[in-house]
């Protein structure tokens, strides 16, 4: 009876188990990018890897749902510590304020949803970079 029991509670699960594995599998294999390519994001020049921050930026402020403002905000914050990377090496100081700059405007959002926390670490990478001195910024 004990056998039983332990089959009909341990095989459904065995079997559902499976069939998730099988649909993940399906799925990595219809997707475009998923598990197949890798992001070339490391091979970005300093002023790629800022476009490509401005532009998930810009999706940001334009998108509606709270859930995809945050994503956006955090493929942006990505993209600027590769471009931050990136500048370390050279001593383009206009380069380092465009990042700070951006950094500004990821602050702005972040706070706009409702996370100061983050906005006040975004603003003080910016001041790092010499864009601006933190404590003279008034919060939009």
């Amino acid at each position: 009876m004990m056998c039983n029991l332990l089959r009909i509670a341990i095989i459904p699960r065995f079997v559902q188990h499976r069939r998730a594995k099988e649909q993940q599998k399906n799925r990595k294999q219809t997707m475009v990018f998923g598990g197949i390519v890798t992001s070339p994001r490391g091979s970005l020049s300093t002023q790629q890897a800022l476009e490509l921050a401005r532009v998930y930026l810009e999706n940001a402020c334009r998108a509606k749902d709270a859930d995809i403002i945050l994503v956006l905000c955090h493929d942006t914050e990505v993209s600027l510590s590769q471009a931050k990377r990136s500048a370390k090496h050279t001593d383009d100081q206009l380069e380092r304020k465009r990042i700070g700059t951006v950094y500004i405007q990821l602050g702005k959002v972040l706070y706009s949803q409702g996370h100061s926390k983050e906005a006040q670490t975004s603003y003080k990478k910016a001041e790092k970079l010499g864009c601006v001195k933190f404590d003279r910024f008034i919060y939009p």
